[in-house]
């Protein structure tokens, strides 16, 4: 996920509507005993538990292996691992041996993991996430595709449900159209190296981006003909922020596509990641339709901007989120896109 302060003021209203110098895809490495992914459940009536998740981005100031065991100890199911400097350095020259390691780890304290890649500046240290997909430069597009390939291998080695990914801002003077060509080619190698190693890539409508809403999502989808591979990452507070339905509705119409969960709290109109009961969301209809999609992958909790209290955070969001889902009515079963796909209207 990214932030408000990285693409516009943080907290600002919104308006109506490097690898390492060198480093190619070929470069990419190949770790140790890769672990097959699960495949994504598909939609259902049948309710299916809650399996909550802690984002790495708001435990910046723990070491990675502080935070897993924090996360364990509290209960959580797993973990959303943002690849950066401070935890999993993506560019680091050991990276295999890191990789085999943070393995071990996890199954050690039978924790699962999504790959998130909204680290600000890990592949620029100048550009706050820089370079995006959307650049004019190819060789830039190039640079993050490659990094996401590497997200996927790394994904496929830890045995995690997803990666996830964003499409970035359109930059100035380029075109909609253009913009749009430009993340379709870019993502193309990204998606047939999700499908190699089995691991879906489930990118993230974000506020402020090209690729900003559910409607945005099914055009990139169709642009790209469906491939089995290209999911979706849902926002909860995106949903309250800029969405025309619910949230709860939002996750209805999302259901089919569904491969990764963010949740936070929110207010409509306001871009700004809020600790649970902070905002406007009601969590019980939004829990109770999560839970009737049948979907199976993580809800990780996203609070980025509450590092500097990130264990507190981490501790009071369990149980809030499980009082939230006790609480939660009888939901209506999944149904396909309430939007009318291209259509930023119900």
């Amino acid at each position: 996920m990214t932030l408000p302060g990285d693409f516009a003021p943080s907290g600002g209203r919104l308006s109506a509507g490097g690898l390492a110098p060198g480093l190619t895809s070929r470069s990419v490495p190949t770790f140790p005993s890769p672990s097959p992914s699960p495949a994504p459940a598909s939609p259902s009536a049948s309710p299916s538990p809650l399996r909550l998740a802690y984002g790495t981005n708001g435990l910046a100031d723990l070491r990675l292996d502080d935070a897993l065991a924090l996360l364990a100890d509290l209960g959580y199911d797993g973990v959303g691992l943002t690849l950066d400097h401070m935890h999993l350095d993506p560019l680091a020259a050991d990276l295999p041996a890191r990789v085999q390691h943070l393995a071990r780890r996890l199954n050690a304290l039978g924790l699962d993991v999504t790959i998130e890649t909204g680290a600000r500046y890990v592949l620029d240290p100048r550009r706050k996430h820089g370079p995006s997909l959307l650049d004019a430069d190819p060789d830039d597009r190039a640079r993050r595709a490659d990094l996401l390939s590497r997200a996927v291998q790394i994904a496929a080695d830890l045995g995690a449900h997803a990666v996830h990914c964003f499409s970035g801002i359109t930059p100035a003077g380029t075109s909609p159209d253009t913009a749009w060509e430009r993340l379709a080619a870019a993502l193309t190698p990204v998606l047939e190296a999700a499908a190699t190693a089995g691991v879906p890539l489930a990118i993230e409508p974000e506020p402020g981006h090209l690729l900003a809403t559910l409607a945005d999502f099914h055009r990139l989808r169709r642009t790209l003909g469906s491939p089995e591979h290209l999911g979706l990452t849902l926002d909860i507070g995106h949903c309250q922020c800029l969405e025309p339905l619910s949230p709860a509705d939002c996750v209805r119409a999302a259901a089919p596509w569904l491969r990764h969960v963010q949740i936070e709290d929110m207010r409509r109109g306001v871009h700004e990641h809020l600790p649970f009961g902070t905002g406007e969301i009601d969590f019980p209809p939004v829990l109770a339709a999560l839970a009737a999609t049948g979907y199976q992958g993580l809800t990780g909790v996203e609070l980025p901007r509450h590092s500097h209290e990130g264990p507190h955070q981490a501790e009071r969001s369990l149980p809030f989120l499980h009082q939230a889902a006790a609480q939660s009515p009888p939901a209506l079963p999944a149904t396909p896109s309430a939007i009318p796909e291209g259509s930023t209207s119900p």
